[in-house]
């Protein structure tokens, strides 16, 4: 069964109007008891003769922190809440905890039903107690003509019993993620004249060099790589990560690596936009120009025994995940 108290159309009006709504409560029931602490109010009905218009009650321990129940049986505010309990979960001694400590949790807050033997509880919600803000509950968690018909089981012989819940939300560490996008820019340019490129063994590898605050490095393989390996040159572009070294980064490129055509203005010529991931990540072509194209004096693509190799970069996009240490 999931009852809506009488407030929960108040709570919209609130919500629609941007203020808070705690007096929204989504109630269901359980046998099981609440987990961490219950609390008994005999004789409920002197309450008001015994001047208590707000009670709280000892400490409890739950999620390794300390915590209370407030109880305020004639409403929070009691001209405009007197037909209502107010129940509110707070945070109890707190000077052992550190400067501008945060605690997140999850809590339900119970009636017991004395008839049903079962658990009348609002349905766990999350929130974060701080110094300036150290308890949340309920202004209007059940109506007082509600309780207090006998024939709904919360108070009998005078007497009723209120729990609560806690499930504190424990992080060692969280993660900011970042995703900074770049407006397409000219792209940066590099080209390299590699010398003597039929003595090249197994690769040539250019300097490392920066490119839209990034560092980057090119290899070529002359006499291909992997499955090309004998058919055709392969050419990959490497990226080492951010200038400001940044961890856990990820970065887009549009890039182009052309070998240039020395004689002619035929160059050969690829594009594509990739991510990369990670410091020493690669993207490339394992299969450009066939080795007997290249390597044709009459192509222009080698003269003088040296290839002109260029490349565009253009960063499209930077993603930064920082993981912090979160304050105990």
């Amino acid at each position: 069964m999931v009852l809506i108290t009488a407030a929960s159309a108040a709570a919209a009006q609130a919500v629609a109007a941007g203020r808070p709504a705690d007096d929204y409560i989504a109630l269901e029931t359980r046998d099981a008891s609440p987990a961490h602490f219950l609390f008994k109010i005999e004789s409920c009905s002197l309450l008001q003769n015994c001047g208590i218009d707000k009670y709280e009650t000892n400490d409890f321990v739950a999620g390794e922190h300390k915590w209370k129940l407030i109880i305020c049986p004639n409403g929070e505010d009691k001209e405009k809440e007197s037909d209502y309990i107010s129940i509110y979960l707070a945070m109890g001694d707190t000077s052992s905890m550190p400067a501008n400590w945060e605690v997140n949790a999850v809590f339900s807050i119970f009636l017991y039903n004395q008839i049903h033997d079962n658990y009348l509880y609002s349905l766990g919600i999350t929130r974060r107690f701080l110094g300036v803000k150290p308890q949340w509950g309920f202004s209007k968690f059940i109506s007082k003509k509600f309780l207090t018909d006998p024939s709904n089981g919360y108070l009998v012989d005078d007497n009723c019993v209120f729990g609560a819940e806690v499930s504190v939300v424990k992080k060692e560490a969280f993660a900011i993620e970042c995703l900074s996008l770049k407006n397409f820019e000219i792209p940066y340019k590099r080209d390299w004249m590699i010398p003597n490129f039929s003595e090249i063994r197994e690769f040539w590898k250019s300097e490392e060099f920066s490119a839209g605050g990034h560092k980057w490095a090119v290899q070529l393989y002359p006499k291909g790589r992997g499955d090309a390996s004998g058919r055709h040159v392969s050419i990959f572009l490497y990226y080492y990560g951010s200038n400001t070294g940044t961890p856990s980064e990820r970065v887009q490129a549009r890039r182009t690596i052309c070998i240039k055509n020395q004689l002619h203005d035929k160059h050969d010529k690829y594009t594509s936009t990739v991510w990369y991931v990670g410091s020493k990540d690669n993207w490339g072509f394992t299969t450009s120009m066939e080795i007997a194209t290249i390597n044709d004096p009459k192509k222009g693509f080698i003269v003088n025994d040296s290839c002109h190799l260029e490349v565009e970069i253009s960063v499209k996009a930077v993603v930064q995940v920082s993981p912090l240490p979160i304050e105990k």
